[in-house]
């Protein structure tokens, strides 16, 4: 077993409890990392034994790209459509960071994660 990741990819989206969030948007990051057996792509160098970064890319992107209250939520919508995409993951974990959340007071980030 091993595991891919995709770190640090950003957005700017509308996500949020508050209505003021939905209006301004923020800027968000995630981190995904998917446990697989890819020993088969280690010795065979070929794309099948191991997920497609870009795919990868592309299911967070269009999961970001729809409104959510919560960044819960998010994240598990997001390792749904992922196990969905790659039958051989055996586990996916997802952090999911909102910049400078609406609270009152200094924070540089709201950060949840999930496994699934």
């Amino acid at each position: 077993m091993g595991k891919v990741s995709l770190e640090g990819m950003e957005f700017y989206a509308r996500h949020g409890y508050y209505e003021e969030e939905r209006v301004i948007g923020n800027k968000y990051s995630v981190d995904v990392t998917l446990e697989i057996d890819f020993s088969d792509a280690a010795s065979d160098d070929k794309l099948e034994g191991t997920v497609n970064y870009e795919k990868v890319y592309e299911i967070v992107r269009d999961v970001m790209s729809i409104d959510a209250n919560l960044l819960e939520h998010l994240a598990g919508k997001m390792i749904k459509a992922l196990r969905a995409a790659f039958d051989d993951v055996t586990q996916v974990s997802v952090r999911v960071s909102k910049y400078n959340p609406p609270i009152k007071g200094l924070c540089q980030k709201a950060t949840v994660e999930l496994v699934g």
